[in-house]
């Protein structure tokens, strides 16, 4: 099995100067994995497809 890196991207929200002050997002396989930009090496959170929906979802309903 041939592992790839991940490739993240970061929102267009992630604010001026170098941009740390958002999530990343990387498409894997079978999930969608999130990650702080300003701990890139921590481990992220992974969802399924439909996880990562409704995680979206939750969030617009309760921003704060």
């Amino acid at each position: 099995m041939t592992v790839t890196p991940d490739t993240w991207k970061k929102s267009s929200y992630s604010g001026g100067g170098d941009g740390n002050n958002c999530v990343e997002i990387s498409d894997r396989r079978c999930t969608v994995a999130v990650r702080d930009s300003k701990a890139p090496t921590r481990a992220p959170l992974t969802f399924t497809a439909i996880g990562f929906t409704l995680f979206i979802e939750a969030l617009k309903r309760n921003p704060h």
